[in-house]
C-alpha cells in the first residue's frame, strides 16, 4: 500500500515512525518514540479499514498494512477471532504492540538452555489504547491470546523489518529446538 492511500491517521503514524527509524539509531530511544506515535494512533478506533478487521474462523489473520519500501519496519493489524492465539515464538526485530480493538493476554518468556519455554512473570493484559514492547534485547519470546470469548480483538504492531518476510522461531512447550518459520499475511499472496 502506498503512502499516499492511508488514511489520516495511519499515515501520519508511518510518516513519524519513517523519521524516528531514520533519526534514532539507538533501540533505547528508537523504541519509546515509535511507542508515543503509537498509542496516539490507537488512541481513537476510526481509521482501520474493515477488509483489514475480519477474523478468520479457526485462525488469527495477520494483514499488511504498510511496509516501508526498504523493509526497515512494517504495521501490521492482528485480529484475533474468540479463543485463538499465537504459538509461543520470537520476533528476531524490534516491535512496538497497541491495542485498538477488545483485549489480548501476552505471557512472556525466557528460553533455557534445552529449549523449554520458562514463563517470566504473569499474564500481561492489553486493553484499548495500551501499548507493549518486544525486542531481542528487552525480550522477544511471547505467546498472545484474545482475552475475550465472544468477539474479536485487534492490535495493531509495527516492527523493526517487513516482518512477513522475516525468519523467526516458534518453541515447544516441552522444549527441544525451536521451528523456523516466516508468518507473512492475509492479505498478501507470497
Amino acid at each position: 500500500m502506498r503512502l499516499t492511500d492511508l488514511p489520516a491517521s495511519l499515515r501520519r503514524f508511518v510518516t513519524e515512525v519513517t523519521t524516528w527509524v531514520e533519526t534514532e539509531r539507538d533501540e533505547s530511544e528508537l523504541l519509546p518514540r515509535v511507542g508515543e506515535s503509537m498509542r496516539m494512533l490507537v488512541a481513537k478506533d476510526d481509521w482501520l479499514d474493515p477488509a483489514f478487521a475480519k477474523p478468520h474462523p479457526q485462525y488469527y489473520q495477520q494483514y499488511l498494512l504498510y511496509a516501508d519500501p526498504d523493509d526497515r519496519f512494517s504495521v501490521v493489524s492482528f485480529v484475533w477471532g474468540p479463543g485463538q492465539h499465537t504459538p509461543i515464538h520470537d520476533h528476531t526485530v524490534w516491535g512496538v504492540i497497541g491495542m485498538l480493538r477488545g483485549a489480548e493476554l501476552a505471557q512472556n518468556y525466557e528460553i533455557a538452555a534445552d529449549g523449554t519455554p520458562i514463563p517470566l512473570s504473569e499474564e500481561i493484559e492489553l486493553l484499548p489504547g495500551d501499548v507493549e514492547f518486544v525486542s531481542p534485547t528487552i525480550g522477544d519470546v511471547h505467546r498472545v491470546r484474545n482475552a475475550l470469548d465472544d468477539r474479536a480483538s485487534i492490535s495493531i504492531h509495527t516492527y523493526g523489518a517487513n516482518i512477513g518476510k522475516v525468519k523467526r522461531h516458534v518453541f515447544a512447550p516441552q522444549g527441544g529446538a525451536p521451528k523456523e518459520f516466516v508468518s507473512g499475511y492475509a492479505n498478501v499472496d507470497r
